[in-house]
């Protein structure tokens, strides 16, 4: 099976749609199926190893320098390239300029299109649009989704609570549980030692660790105001962001208000193949937050490292936390938080029995399992589409 896929984002921008889109074109390469994928290009990145990429001239997007934005008229060009190429299905990404040039292709080349929803946007919109009420912007949000959705074949949904709110929400279109899987084989190596030597920290200090884009919506204040409870029982205490985002300038000002300068170290994007193992390694507990994650792929590569996980539990890291292998679920309050956060510090044993649960856990979740479940949606897709063609019906 052929499918074209298309994403407003994808690599060198380092976010989970690009990771779950990378995780699943392998494990579907690996099943036998071919992927194309449309996505944007970026001033000065290395071109593409991979010749099943096809990148788009971009602009600039106003208030968000991270991303760019796919110009119309380069990939309506690609029609009668995509038209050879004879894709089985069209796959859309992300609901931007994707999502509409994903629907006019299909309907070109007279395929079945389905959509991956990776993103809460009734908790997003309001930090982008800060001028307007949050209860319009809910409603935007949700307007907006169920106008894309239901002209769809198929949905594919991250977790439980997401389908949930999408039917809340009145979407009628077809939705599947497919959460991205994890590459176990990719998150198996990581010198944490290495790092803290790195930073200047001892092998002995307490090292919490949190992965992701430092957004506004991944509710981090809540951790740094957490993490200075810590720090009264534990002074020594070191907390590790990893990532970079629209919020960053802020954060580090609300950590130097917190008088915490001294505790947080702010470390960038880091290299998935060697430094982010690293980061994770160098952590005695992983840290969370976000109440807006569709699925929370860092907890699960955490935990595939063996970091014990400490989050709160909503939206999709629910699925992932709830079962308790490996993870601790906390109370969205920053004083219980740190009450959990401090006991397992001062019980190695403990952390360690948490280590060795979360590998295993981990593991449930495997990106061929996932990947072969995408492509039985495809052909039942394609397999419906046919059924229902005019040219497949009898005289």
């Amino acid at each position: 099976m052929r499918i074209l896929m298309i994403s407003d984002v994808y690599f060198p921008r380092i976010n989970g749609v690009s990771t779950s889109i990378q995780t699943f074109r392998r494990g579907l390469r690996a099943a036998g199926h071919e992927t194309i994928l449309i996505a944007p290009e970026y001033p000065g990145a290395a071109p593409d190893s991979d010749t099943g990429i096809l990148r788009v001239p971009s602009r600039e997007v106003p208030r968000d320098p991270e991303d760019r934005a796919m110009k119309l008229g380069a990939i309506r060009a690609l029609r009668p390239q995509l038209e050879r190429l004879e894709p089985d299905l069209v796959h859309i990404q992300t609901p931007f300029i994707a999502h509409y040039q994903g629907t006019a292709l299909a309907r070109a080349l007279r395929v079945p299109v389905i959509e991956s929803y990776h993103t809460y946007f009734e908790e997003y919109l309001h930090h982008y649009v800060p001028l307007l009420p949050r209860a319009v912007m809910r409603f935007v949000a949700r307007r907006f989704t169920v106008s894309q959705c239901n002209v769809l074949d198929a949905l594919v949904v991250p977790s439980r609570a997401m389908e949930q709110a999408l039917l809340d929400y009145g979407v009628q279109c077809p939705m599947h549980i497919i959460p991205t899987g994890m590459e176990m084989e990719r998150f198996a190596g990581g010198d944490g030692q290495r790092f803290r030597a790195q930073l200047g920290i001892a092998p002995g200090q307490p090292v919490l660790v949190h992965v992701g884009r430092i957004a506004h919506e991944k509710n981090i204040e809540f951790l740094f105001r957490m993490f200075a409870n810590v720090v009264r029982s534990k002074p020594g205490a070191v907390f590790v962001v990893a990532g970079e985002g629209p919020a960053l300038a802020s954060c580090k000002e609300y950590v130097r208000s917190l008088g915490l300068s001294q505790h947080v170290r702010f470390v960038g994007y880091l290299s998935r193949e060697r430094e982010l193992l690293d980061c994770y390694r160098a952590g005695d507990l992983f840290v969370f937050s976000s109440k807006t994650e569709t699925q929370g792929l860092v907890l699960l590569e955490a935990m595939a490292l063996g970091i014990p996980v400490v989050s709160t539990a909503h939206m999709g890291t629910a699925d992932i936390v709830n079962p308790q292998r490996g993870a601790q679920v906390a109370p969205d309050d920053e004083g219980e938080f740190a009450n959990i956060v401090v006991q397992l510090l001062h019980d190695a044993p403990r952390r360690a029995a948490m280590s060795a649960e979360a590998r295993v856990y981990a593991a449930t979740w495997s990106a061929a399992a996932m990947a072969d479940r995408l492509a039985g949606l495809y052909s039942a897709v394609v397999g419906q589409a046919s059924r229902n063609s005019p040219v497949s019906q009898p005289v």
